[in-house]
């Protein structure tokens, strides 16, 4: 029997569909609605929540997790525009979704990462937010003392950070058991990233979940396991060489088991 996750608990990344939002974002959200989503996913979030505000509530959709970023890189960081952002949109959990690759390969420098993310999560708690990280492949590639750095930065967080695990790129950083990740992470991980492909960088090659090589089952498995108990199970592509919406439409299905609303 193929795993299912309460419809409750699915969102999907808007990321995925971004040519089709910035074509027509109000027609690409009833789209979604209209596949049974009732949870969105922004990225870009102080960029986009003045548009997004009005449309989600006009599809009867939620964003409880969005895209932000909350760690300087090359830029400064405006934390009181992200929160005044979230609190337009609803939404309770802001993720950071990148953090250059360079900072991932110390122990000096993940546990600066960590100091940030605390940091910021002591003022988002001000606002009545929650921060988090979202990994991509290098936070697993890169050992540090034989562990990877993701479970490194986990070490240095404060209670209040939790993870959005992206089990596709935990899975191409070279973590063979992906779900066994996921339980030694705990229920530090509050969401997952669900998506399917041929385990390489080349995201042309990401699939609709379950047609890939993925063990997308046994990551759901224990993201619902009492040990994690995963608030949100994410669908995203990063991009794909078939149709995106067709895709998410299918990743529903999968993951409701073809409960899909006409």
């Amino acid at each position: 029997m193929t795993q299912t996750i309460d419809p409750g608990r699915i969102s999907v990344q808007l990321y995925t569909l971004r040519d089709a939002l910035d074509a027509d974002a109000d027609a690409t959200l009833g789209r979604l609605a209209a596949v049974g989503f009732t949870q969105v996913e922004p990225f870009g979030l102080a960029e986009r929540a003045e548009q997004l505000a009005p449309l989600l509530a006009k599809h009867g959709l939620s964003a409880p997790s969005a895209h932000t970023s909350l760690v300087a890189g090359a830029s400064p960081v405006d934390l009181d525009a992200t929160f005044a952002a979230a609190a337009a949109t609803g939404t309770g959990l802001v993720i950071e979704p990148f953090v250059d690759p360079a900072r991932w390969t110390t122990a000096e420098d993940v546990a600066a990462v960590a100091a940030e993310l605390n940091a910021a999560a002591a003022r988002a708690a001000d606002a009545g937010l929650r921060v988090g990280y979202h990994n991509h492949w290098f936070e697993l590639e890169n050992l540090i003392g034989g562990r990877t750095a993701m479970e490194v930065l986990a070490d240095s967080l404060d209670d209040a950070v939790v993870l959005e695990v992206d089990t596709y790129w935990a899975h191409v950083g070279g973590v063979a058991d992906v779900p066994a990740l996921l339980r030694r992470l705990g229920t530090r991980v509050a969401a997952v990233h669900l998506k399917d492909g041929d385990g390489t960088r080349d995201t042309k090659n990401q699939v609709a979940l379950g047609t890939g090589s993925v063990d997308v089952a046994g990551i759901l498995a224990a993201a619902t396991s009492p040990e994690v108990d995963v608030e949100l199970g994410v669908v995203e592509l990063d991009d794909s060489s078939g149709d995106l919406e067709q895709a998410v439409a299918a990743g529903y299905a999968y993951l409701t088991g073809g409960q899909v609303q006409a």
